[in-house]
């Protein structure tokens, strides 16, 4: 495809037609016949599921969505919200620095913003937790800011349109230049989801639809047959494996032996069970004095290594007095509030017997 005004424009109508009547119907969006007849986006539904789509799909963000608004419909509810609680409602979508970033910045536009984001994206990176992908996204689908908006869909589209054999990370730079040519005046916003949409349910990472594709006579790729083929990915190096050993303690009341992660770090600020460092050789350090049993082992992935975790279970006595965590309630433990490694954890004392698990 060439990359010029004509072309870019052609392109443009030809993808904003097929949106008007392929476009997804997406819980935090105003579709392109609401929004023609005069509704707009909601800045803080778009902001939150955003931030919600990091690196997750769009079928496991919807209920997420529907349960975060029910609880806190505004950016100024979310912002008075107990840390805790938004962190045990975020449980399970990982990346829990996403969770903390969202609280910081729900108060941040709550006590500095009046409670209004910012309308461009220039302002809307300074905020905790938006980078350039988030401040762009924001400003081009609420305020029609003719953003460049370029997510892992919008990077399959581009690379096939322009035949782009670069491997990513490194094509990065010149597929947002391709996104900032194509990026309309006249409804940026629209743009930009018709393109993630597009990505998402025709130009497809394996097997992309080009017979439906309504830029099937402008892409590059698929006039060289390479479509399949791109975007390329330089090869990614193999993660380190760490150990660990997490210790599952439940007392004669029932009660569960938990204790809240630092901050920072991974999982950071969620409930857990107490445990080792994770590390190559891990030094035992069992919470209170009890008769441990193994349970297993737990396998989980995280960005940059994998996990090894063994599990260790016990009944301990009412009187027993850990030297760390904090004993919470049954009627208070839901396994849904923990971390998925967490849960996991869990779900494989439960399975070797521990006492009262069921």
């Amino acid at each position: 495809m060439r990359d010029d005004g004509t072309t870019a424009a052609a392109v443009g109508a030809a993808l904003l037609a097929w949106y008007d009547v392929h476009a997804r119907d997406l819980p935090w969006r105003i579709g392109p016949a609401a929004r023609a007849a005069g509704r707009r986006p909601d800045p803080f539904a778009v902001w939150l599921s955003e931030v919600m789509l990091q690196q997750t799909t769009v079928a496991a963000v919807r209920g997420y969505f529907a349960r975060f608004t029910a609880r806190w419909p505004r950016v100024e509810a979310l912002a008075a919200a107990d840390d805790g609680e938004v962190m045990a409602e975020w449980a399970g979508l990982g990346y829990y620095a996403r969770a903390r970033n969202l609280l910081k910045c729900a108060r941040v536009v709550t006590a500095e913003h009046g409670g209004r984001f910012p309308r461009s994206a220039a302002a809307l990176e300074k905020l905790p937790g938006i980078g350039p992908y988030t401040a762009a996204a924001i400003a081009a689908i609420t305020f029609d800011e003719p953003a460049a908006v370029v997510d892992g869909n919008v990077e399959r589209v581009l690379a096939r349109l322009f035949a782009v054999q670069t491997p990513l990370p490194a094509a990065k730079p010149e597929l947002r230049a391709h996104a900032a040519a194509l990026t309309p005046a006249t409804r940026p916003g629209c743009h930009a989801q018709a393109v993630m949409d597009l990505g998402a349910t025709v130009c497809t990472p394996r097997a992309p639809a080009c017979g439906i594709c309504p830029l099937a006579r402008f892409c590059a790729a698929r006039a060289a047959g390479i479509q399949g083929d791109l975007p390329r990915k330089a090869p990614k190096p193999a993660k380190p494996v760490r150990h660990g050993v997490a210790y599952i303690a439940r007392r004669a009341d029932g009660a569960w032996l938990l204790e809240r992660r630092p901050g920072r770090g991974l999982l950071g600020g969620m409930l857990g069970w107490p445990g080792s460092d994770w590390s190559a050789a891990p030094e035992p350090a069992p919470p209170v004095a009890a008769d441990w049993h193994a349970a297993g082992e737990v396998r989980h992935t995280f960005t940059h290594f994998h996990l090894r975790l063994a599990v260790r279970r016990a009944d301990v006595a009412q009187d027993a007095r850990p030297e760390r965590g904090f004993f919470m309630a049954a009627r208070d433990f839901r396994p849904a509030a923990l971390p998925t490694v967490m849960r996991k954890a869990f779900d494989l004392a439960r399975t070797a017997g521990l006492s009262g698990a069921e």
